[in-house]
């Protein structure tokens, strides 16, 4: 990426911010890796309170996403990997999610390096990122991170192939 990165802010979602994320998220291009459809507000109302406990334990979690006008393009940041069975069980995974009107402009690199910084500042010493195969948007991010691919999968419900990839922080 050859152009500068825009400004982004990082904040701990609000109760608000579910359903901003609710709004931001539904398109189906959006959850194409996700479902491959919008989720209900609801599951935004526990993923934005998780996120909050997730920050007041740990430091970091999934934070909101402005851009420079402060408007939420989605959310952005770490928490530990929610899934049991696979995947990076017990370590911490950072993610990205942009409204479809966000892609192509450098939020998602912008805000994975703060995250990475953030995470870092907290004492995480590696992070992985969990991605579909198929995801070349997500992989270009993973890959201007420096991330390394650790292990291809399965995922156990969808059965779409998977991405696992790392970056050590220390250092």
């Amino acid at each position: 990426m050859n152009r500068p990165l825009p400004a982004v802010q990082l904040r701990v979602p609000t109760e608000e911010d579910a359903y901003a994320w609710h709004r931001a998220f539904d398109h189906p291009d959006v959850m194409e890796f996700h479902g491959g459809k919008p989720a209900e507000v609801s599951v935004y109302e526990e993923l934005t309170a998780r996120q909050r406990k997730h920050d007041a334990e740990r430091g970091f979690c999934l934070w909101t996403m402005l851009d420079e006008d402060g408007e939420v393009i989605g959310f952005t940041g770490a928490q530990p990997w929610p899934h049991a069975g696979f995947g990076p069980v017990g370590q911490i995974e950072i993610g990205w999610r942009l409204a479809r009107s966000a892609w192509g402009k450098g939020y998602a690199t912008a805000a994975a390096l703060a995250t990475l910084e953030r995470v870092r500042a907290a004492g995480v010493g590696r992070v992985y990122a969990m991605v579909n195969a198929r995801n070349v948007r997500s992989i270009a991010v993973i890959e201007r991170l420096g991330m390394e691919l650790t292990e291809t999968f399965v995922t156990p419900q969808s059965r779409q192939q998977g991405r696992c990839y790392a970056l050590d922080l220390a250092g």
